[in-house]
């Protein structure tokens, strides 16, 4: 085989995958909003969960991309991990769906339709309304274009005379059904799988070599099993930065399917035997029988059930072991020691977990609800700081720790605008670009109350080193005035945690308008009494700094609540 010829494959193979991914990202694009509703909502037990996992698999065209999702929902919170094992279940099933599409393309000459998809979608990308069902016939066209110069590419070099016999001396060092060739197939379609990254692309390649005659059916099946290992090990991989529940979902993954091949394995004869006899398909006939060509050209379609049978026995008999599989996982996925210092790092989102765009704005939501919390929790700080320290030792700890906490306040805001930045650049809707939009804005907003939080601290640290004391007038005046902050920050934590209901923004400005014209009020008043010599101008100064500072706050907190309730109307 020249090179120029294996170069012409791995072109047909990459525009196999680019097809695969653009259709997917596609069908994402139309589906994403109500992909995530799906997702959160519909898993209330294991069969739901299931369907569910075959709904959203069939419709992304990716069990992968099902996968990290579901990884995703479960390191977010979002998903239990007795839910994301019956979703996962269920995307076995869905992803059979991509075989019969590869099988399609092996029935009839698809490539009739290839270029009127072409035309159709180039214009469709020119309308700003249809631009994503024009993206997905891009993709569906490039896929099958793809399948067709693979499986044309392919039977060129099968009927190479030296290419031939090359390629079969190969495979017929395996013909032999013993163990060892039964377990090299089952690594060849794991390892193949692993480093292409695409059970769709193995497939397409598993059967161009079975229609040509060159890989026997049986090795064929081997082929198959072993890419059902080796689509699993991506979310390991991915999973690995994520926190305890993620990597279990991910190791379920895995053991799922590994737990399916076994059994398959015993059964495989009659399991064969039975999908053959199913779809009509000799599996003993030689080259010399007359009707060796049309029994050969069904072996797509076998392949393509044989898939099925398996992933659907498969799920059907490990789904009512749904808490079993849960209790095996958490025995051998273990916690990390390091987790349990969850205040400096983020807690549902990681950079190896991005997935489908569409579907990463639910985790980034929960990301945004928890700096809230944060931020809330600083700001609690601020009251002991001024009132409740009884020594220096207490302050300096105190001090120190809501230093702390700028700094994580700092590091959150730009760990999850990086991530959202990510997220923009996938396949969007524009609904969901717009969402973005608002939720960078709560994120900035939330850091300036982590900022203001610092600079409260910073003044009454000035306070206390200069032994300056406030009358009980003054502490009076602020502490009303944090008891408003705190309102509206319980309020804005509120408004970010509901998720299901249109936030109503009038009990915000309600609590904003106090603050307004509480510190007003206040501004005059302390003019008033510098002036009557109250208290020296250096108290004054301090005490209208806290004054000011904790209005700035409820100006972003309400920022933070305005924001959201955009987001919500574009949801």
């Amino acid at each position: 085989m020249s090179i120029y010829v294996f170069i012409k494959l791995l072109g047909c193979l990459a525009l196999l995958m680019y097809g695969m991914k653009a259709m997917s990202d596609a069908l994402q694009k139309m589906a994403g909003p109500q992909l995530r509703h799906v997702l959160s909502t519909m898993t209330t037990n294991r069969i739901t969960g299931m369907l569910t996992g075959v709904f959203i698999t069939a419709a992304v065209q990716s069990s992968t991309a099902t996968t990290l999702m579901t990884v995703s929902f479960v390191n977010a919170g979002l998903l239990t991990l007795a839910q994301s094992i019956s979703v996962i279940m269920g995307a076995h099933i869905g992803t059979t769906v991509t075989a019969w599409i590869m099988s399609l393309g092996f029935s009839f000459n698809i490539t009739d339709f290839v270029f009127p998809a072409f035309f159709v979608g180039i214009i469709l990308l020119y309308l700003k309304k249809r631009r994503i069902i024009g993206d997905f016939l891009f993709g569906i066209a490039f896929l099958f274009l793809g399948l067709s110069t693979l499986k044309d590419t392919g039977f060129s070099v099968v009927q190479n005379p030296e290419a031939n016999a090359a390629i079969s001396a190969f495979f017929e060092r395996f013909n032999d059904p013993n163990f060892l060739n039964t377990l090299f197939f089952l690594f060849m379609g794991s390892l193949l799988t692993l480093l292409v990254q695409s059970s769709a692309a193995i497939m397409a390649i598993t059967m161009i070599l079975c229609s040509t005659g060159v890989l026997h059916i049986d090795q064929g099946v081997m082929l198959v099993l072993g890419e059902n290992i080796g689509t699993t090990i991506t979310a390991n991989i991915v999973a690995m930065g994520a926190n305890t529940q993620a990597r279990r979902a991910a190791f379920a993954h895995l053991s799922i399917n590994v737990v399916g091949v076994i059994w398959a394995l015993i059964l495989l004869q009659p399991l064969v035997n039975l999908v053959c006899h199913i779809v009509g398909f000799d599996r003993y006939m030689t080259p010399d029988n007359p009707g060796y060509a049309a029994n050969l050209a069904m072996i797509s379609v076998v392949l393509a059930s044989f898939h099925s049978a398996f992933n659907i026995t498969n799920t059907l008999l490990q789904i009512g072991f749904v808490h079993t599989i849960e209790r095996f996982v958490c025995r051998v996925i273990k916690p990390k020691v390091s987790e349990e210092d969850e205040e400096s790092k983020l807690k549902y989102i990681t950079g190896g977990l991005l997935s489908t765009a569409e579907l990463s704005i639910l985790q980034a939501q929960k990301e945004i609800s928890l700096f809230a919390a944060r931020t809330n929790k600083m700001f609690n700080f601020i009251p002991t700081l001024l009132f409740d320290t009884k020594n220096d030792e207490d302050f300096s700890k105190l001090f120190s720790r809501i230093e702390k906490y700028e700094g994580i306040s700092d590091n959150m805001e730009i760990e999850i605008a990086n991530y959202l930045n990510k997220v923009t650049a996938g396949h969007l809707s524009d609904e969901s670009k717009t969402q973005i939009r608002y939720m960078l804005r709560e994120v900035g907003e939330l850091e300036s109350i982590g900022d203001s939080c610092y600079n409260l601290a910073r003044t009454i640290n000035q306070k206390h080193t200069k032994n300056e004391h406030f009358t009980d007038e003054q502490k009076v005046h602020i502490r009303h005035m944090f008891e408003l902050d705190n309102k509206a920050l319980e309020h804005m934590q509120k408004v970010l945690d509901d998720d299901q209901n249109i936030v109503d923004i009038n009990e915000s400005l309600n609590i904003e308008n106090e603050i307004n014209n509480y510190r007003t009020q206040l501004k005059e008043a302390n003019v008033t009494d510098i002036n009557e010599h109250r208290y020296n101008y250096q108290a004054g100064v301090q005490y209208m700094d806290i004054i000011c500072e904790s209005e700035k706050l409820g100006d972003y907190a309400i920022n933070v609540v305005e924001a959201h309730a955009h987001k919500k109307l574009t949801a």
